[in-house]
């Protein structure tokens, strides 16, 4: 077309090779130039575009500081990139105690998977875990001890010190399976590490002589030690939950009983009683609350004529019979360690213990393994 004076109007669009091309031309006929219509292109996904090193690495950040395992599975369940990554070695080596905890009333055939992936992974909780869940509750003692040792290996202290108990007491073999000297260079190792169980039983054991040459300074030595540690642990972990800790510090003549599935709940605990101190337990590895939970809803019965060790915070049963300590006075409680009597007595015992008579007869009858415990006032002065 053209205006009254003759001169055309810009022309229109033409197609060239399929592609829109615009054509301007100038009032007076001559052509400016040519460009394409910019195509707007599909939406891109940047998560797609991320390098799976980079997934891999986040995910691992999340497995390592896991409250919870439902905080990992969220991510597994989010798509199916993450599922996959998520079961990367590298992410599985890393995962936390709390993201590898397994209740005992979920256990299944696929849980044992899991735990079996990530030990495999080189995930030293993991090993250490499924090693106590083999020799203690589905009573596979060669691989759970294995498991347990693989573990040590890697300087892991709760590990090293369950292969201290187990030399201690023969557990899985018979009486003359104990070797005290073994016992004492695990604990030894541990107490290295900063385990503070480990502390206070080879305090014992240095004070009762005990599988090592006595030396009543020394082991006293590692029970303050161990106290100290025990009240830092337990501190340094309420401050981070802004927790109150002025009452747990404040002399309390009325000791509060200690929670767990075999005693009545309460806030607090007599920890450091000989110190004036009242402050809580110190929380028990997931290992241990697996089998606090799994003997629990068995009747608390391990088998016919075993039992399980007193002290709430174990969960440690007998391979065989009479195989614990029991306590010389009253003869009611047995326990898998000096380390546990000691802090049982602190927790729990001290108000309950009294003397009976009733099962010394059975002591003449039957004979116990390992005797009883040397009586509760040794335990209050080395514990």
């Amino acid at each position: 077309m053209r205006t009254r004076r003759g001169v055309c109007y810009p022309s229109a669009y033409v197609c060239v090779d399929k592609k829109t091309v615009v054509k301007t031309r100038d009032f007076a006929g001559d052509l400016l130039g040519c460009r394409k219509r910019q195509r707007l292109s599909p939406e891109i996904d940047l998560f797609d575009v991320l390098p799976d090193d980079i997934v891999v690495s986040i995910l691992s950040k999340l497995s390592s500081s896991a409250a919870c395992p439902s905080d990992f599975i969220n991510a597994l369940i989010t798509c199916k990139r993450f599922n996959n990554l998520a079961l990367n070695s590298v992410v599985l080596s890393k995962a936390s105690p709390k993201m590898i905890a397994v209740k005992a009333k979920n256990w299944s055939d696929s849980a044992h998977r899991f735990l079996n992936t990530c030990a495999d992974a080189g995930n030293i909780e993991a090993c250490y875990t499924l090693g106590m869940i083999r020799f203690y509750c589905l009573q596979n003692r060669g691989s759970g001890a294995s498991l347990m040792a693989k573990a040590a290996i890697s300087s892991h202290a709760p590990a090293l010190y369950s292969l201290a108990v187990i030399q201690f007491n023969g557990s899985g073999g018979s009486k003359n399976d104990k070797d005290l000297r073994a016992g004492v260079a695990l604990c030894a190792r541990a107490a290295f590490l900063g385990h503070i169980d480990a502390l206070r039983e080879l305090g014992h054991c240095l004070q009762d002589g005990y599988g090592v040459r006595q030396n009543i300074a020394e082991g006293r030595r590692f029970l303050v030690q161990a106290n100290a540690r025990e009240l830092a642990a337990v501190l340094s972990s309420a401050a981070a939950s802004n927790i109150n800790t002025h009452s747990w510090l404040t002399w309390s003549p009325h000791p509060i009983p200690h929670v767990s599935l075999r005693q009545p709940a309460a806030p607090g605990c007599p920890l450091l009683s000989d110190f004036g101190c009242n402050v809580p337990a110190p929380e028990a590895h997931p290992a241990s609350r697996f089998l606090a939970e799994w003997f629990d809803a068995r009747g608390g019965m391990p088998g016919p004529g075993l039992r399980l060790c007193s002290h709430v915070g174990c969960g440690r049963p007998e391979t065989r019979k009479h195989e614990f300590r029991r306590c010389s006075v009253c003869g009611t409680v047995n326990y898998c360690s000096r380390a546990c009597q000691a802090l049982d007595w602190k927790l729990r015992h001290k108000a309950e213990c009294a003397p009976a008579e009733r099962w010394l007869d059975e002591e003449a009858d039957g004979g116990d393994g390992n005797g009883g415990v040397d009586g509760n006032e040794d335990v209050i002065a080395g514990s």
